[in-house]
């Protein structure tokens, strides 16, 4: 069962569980296929390298869906992204370990059973602390008072 968090445990300066990610040539050529990218610096190394890269680069996108994947396994099933914006400011290559982390920056109830929270999140290549994607989210959480109702609902 998928970790809930609840708007009431959420305080500024908490850590998101963060979680690194190794993207391999495989990936990126994979991810080029379903997302009809069809650009050479993701899947052919030859030519990446003869554009002046280090190696097949890992699509915008993809460092996106890893940011947001950062957030919707921290906030849980229950939890609703309300925007989430980021901005690739470095490359980064196949086989780099890359590290996700985030911080909350704010909360605010918005009523007794939802919250928002505002949220820093990042993506780093390990090898160096570069940041390679800074962003930030809001999320609404449930607060625990809806949480009770739903399992009080249930048990009736």
């Amino acid at each position: 069962m998928e970790q809930q968090t609840i708007f009431d445990d959420v305080e500024v300066g908490q850590a998101l569980d963060g979680f690194e990610v190794v993207p391999s040539k495989v990936q990126m050529m994979r991810y080029c296929a379903v997302t009809w990218n069809m650009h050479r610096i993701h899947f052919d190394e030859v030519y990446a390298e003869q554009e002046g890269y280090p190696g097949v680069l890992v699509q915008s996108h993809l460092h996106q869906g890893f940011l947001t994947q950062l957030v919707t396994d921290w906030m849980g099933p229950a939890g609703r992204i309300v925007s989430l914006e980021a901005t690739n400011r470095r490359f980064a290559i196949a086989g780099q370990t890359l590290t996700l982390r985030g911080t909350v920056t704010a909360v605010e109830p918005i009523d007794d059973q939802r919250g928002r929270v505002h949220l820093d999140i990042e993506e780093v290549r390990l090898a160096d602390d570069t940041v390679c994607v800074p962003g930030s989210a809001v999320v609404e959480l449930p607060t625990r008072a809806a949480c009770d109702a739903i399992v009080a609902g249930r048990a009736a």
